[in-house]
């Protein structure tokens, strides 16, 4: 048997979960001023994914890094979710 696949969606299930609210924290207390700092981790894990000989966590670090890219985009997403009212906005928020 194999269970590399039931392993990466572990992972990807794992991961998505932990960004998801990540974003939503990020964009409550910081707005998107922070959006670097995934960019820069999002690429780190990928550049050491690129080395890593064991399977697994070549491809957990792959998934890290492409949901921290993909995070970007949903902080920025997050932004316009909150202009509309559909999360709240922290008081005295700059950016």
């Amino acid at each position: 048997m194999n269970f590399f696949g039931i392993a990466i969606a572990a992972c990807s299930l794992i991961v998505i979960g932990a960004c998801h609210p990540l974003v939503i924290k990020t964009e409550y207390h910081t707005g998107t001023k922070l959006w670097w700092v995934f960019l820069i981790v999002g690429l780190l894990c990928l550049g050491i994914a690129l080395f890593i000989h064991n399977d697994i966590i070549s491809a957990f670090l792959g998934i890290i890094g492409g949901s921290m890219l993909w995070s970007i985009r949903e902080l920025f997403q997050q932004k316009k979710r909150v202009e509309r009212g559909w999360f709240p906005k922290k008081p005295n928020k700059e950016g």
